[in-house]
């Protein structure tokens, strides 16, 4: 046992808090010390909380975003624009647009953007179910809302190749979200204003 502990399960309790993203050992202290000051009911509510997330969350079949269900509830409003789809990194972006009030459509998530770096490629992410959702048909436009990272850019440019000769409407956000930026940090005026201000992508910026 590290000896600036007086106990093993606090130890571990801290180790365990301190994997979270953002969170150092201090924070994680301060979070177990929290924890361990409240009752047993409100500790139990909040782990089962975590517990019942892994277990039962879903992903929509549809556009891989979270849900309770089999099919999202974006996915299965019929007052949505099913004939655009908007694709995204990640679930958080889903949430800052739909913050904005500005789009309609659907979502595509794919799950993170190409980063040689990171080891992740085409395959490790949603595209090939995104040019099947094209393919079938029945979509007109599709909005690449992506990070400007040339990450971001790089994704963008792969998927502009794969849907360019399906005959679908490509367009990307406008760069009023600074370069480098994450959509989930826009502001929801800046945020709304670029994809409503969306122009065409033609494979070059």
């Amino acid at each position: 046992m590290n000896q600036q502990y007086p106990s093993l399960l606090l130890e571990k309790a801290v180790e365990e808090f301190a994997k979270l993203p953002g969170v150092g050992r201090k924070t994680a202290m301060r979070l177990v010390l929290y924890l361990l000051r409240q009752d047993t009911a409100m500790v139990e509510a909040f782990g089962n909380s975590v517990i019942t997330l892994k277990r039962e969350v879903k992903y929509c079949k549809v556009c891989h975003n979270i849900s309770d269900t089999e099919i999202c509830q974006i996915c299965a409003n019929p007052h949505r624009d099913a004939s655009t789809i908007c694709v995204v990194e990640s679930i958080r972006d889903v949430m800052a647009i739909e913050a904005t009030q500005q789009y309609r459509g659907l979502y595509h998530v794919l799950g993170g953007v190409i980063s040689p770096m990171d080891g992740v490629g085409p395959n490790d992410l949603q595209i090939e179910s995104l040019v099947r959702r094209v393919t079938e048909g029945g979509i007109n436009e599709v909005i690449l809302a992506l990070s400007t990272t040339m990450e971001g850019d790089t994704t963008n440019f792969y998927i502009y190749r794969k849907l360019e000769k399906l005959n679908v409407k490509l367009s990307i956000i406008a760069r009023g979200i600074s370069v480098g930026d994450e959509l989930e940090y826009a502001d929801e005026i800046t945020l709304g204003r670029s994809i409503v201000n969306r122009t065409p992508f033609t494979g070059t910026m």
